[in-house]
């Protein structure tokens, strides 16, 4: 049995997806899951969340020849060989991660001649290995570190890369900013979603008797959330108003495909999973800490009114991450 994907995605940047991958994933954790973080932005900015200079310097330039990052698993592919099993990286005993790679970008090459290989008639093995190889790689890691959960960070784009991160997905969640720029990805992610899911359907029709396990491509949207945006009184501001109160229709007919007419502000809007607040205060003191920032503790600089941001901060992202868990069928104990 495989262990779910959770992807979070948006094909606008700028959205604090990564940042936000990151302090769910150590939540998750919080709530007594065993998580297993997979970078496969080629920026790697999740990889440079979880780990200093030092542990990128030995992953990236002391062991080049190591299976210690998503795209040197699957690299063999790009020549004769196999998938190398992942080594992860533990962060703490419940958490373990696969690094990104610089060099992921490259991969790019060799799976988009295999989208159409893999609607063909010939030997299909290795147009499907090439496709499923993420989740191929993200399900050893799984099994290895004994995950309840993987968790998937992706860069803001429509390329190969993302389309087979997709195909490996169970649950999507779609981080929005409260501006036009969100909207609009919105109008291109839910089509391009339901045809990635459509066309993946085909294919597995097409190799009736595969060889070896392949994902289902669910990639069932569990719902948005807006952050980075100003509050006064733990409200939006006005000028914000405008964009976040247009998601929730938005939302129904770009990603659910539904005809409503209506929906609710999205203050009432049970899509929506959170408004997030930015904490611009301590987002510095926690990359200085390397830690999330409802960890953040006095010897950190969190005194004063960082203090009460920081359980402010935990209470938000303990929230939405049950409410995360309970949309995936993963519910944390109570």
């Amino acid at each position: 049995m495989s262990v779910p994907v959770l992807t979070f995605f948006n094909n606008k940047g700028g959205v604090g997806k990564t940042s936000l991958v990151y302090h769910l994933s150590w939540m998750f954790t919080e709530l007594g899951h065993r998580v297993l973080a997979v970078d496969l932005d080629p920026q790697a900015n999740l990889t440079s969340a979880f780990l200093n200079e030092e542990c990128l310097e030995q992953i990236w330039e002391n062991e080049p020849d190591a299976p210690n990052t998503i795209f040197r698993c699957v690299k063999p592919l790009t020549e004769v060989g196999d998938l190398l099993d992942p080594q992860r990286v533990l962060v703490t005993p419940e958490l373990a991660l696969i690094p990104g790679d610089l060099a992921l970008s490259g991969f790019e090459d060799t799976l988009s001649p295999e989208w159409p290989a893999s609607m063909g008639d010939k030997n299909l093995v290795r147009p499907f290995r090439v496709l499923t190889a993420f989740w191929q790689v993200m399900q050893q890691g799984a099994k290895q570190h004994r995950a309840d959960l993987i968790v998937v960070d992706v860069g803001p784009n429509l390329g190969a890369i993302n389309r087979s991160a997709l195909i490996a997905s169970n649950h999507v969640v779609i981080p929005l900013g409260p501006d036009l720029f969100s909207l609009q990805g919105l109008r291109n992610l839910g089509p391009t979603l339901r045809s990635w899911r459509s066309l993946w359907r085909r294919r597995l029709d097409n190799w009736s008797n595969p060889s070896f396990p392949l994902p289902q491509g669910q990639m069932n949207p569990v719902g948005y959330l807006a952050q980075q945006h100003s509050v006064r009184l733990d409200r939006p501001v006005q000028a914000y108003d405008r964009w976040l109160n247009r998601m929730p229709l938005e939302y129904r007919h770009s990603v659910l495909a539904e005809n409503a007419d209506t929906a609710p502000p999205i203050t009432k809007d049970p899509h929506c999973l959170a408004l997030l607040k930015h904490y611009r205060s301590l987002m510095p003191m926690a990359q200085e800490a390397r830690k999330p920032m409802f960890f953040l503790k006095v010897a950190d600089g969190a005194i004063g009114a960082h203090s009460t941001a920081v359980q402010d901060a935990y209470r938000d992202f303990e929230a939405l991450a049950r409410k995360v868990l309970g949309c995936i069928n993963q519910p944390a104990p109570a």
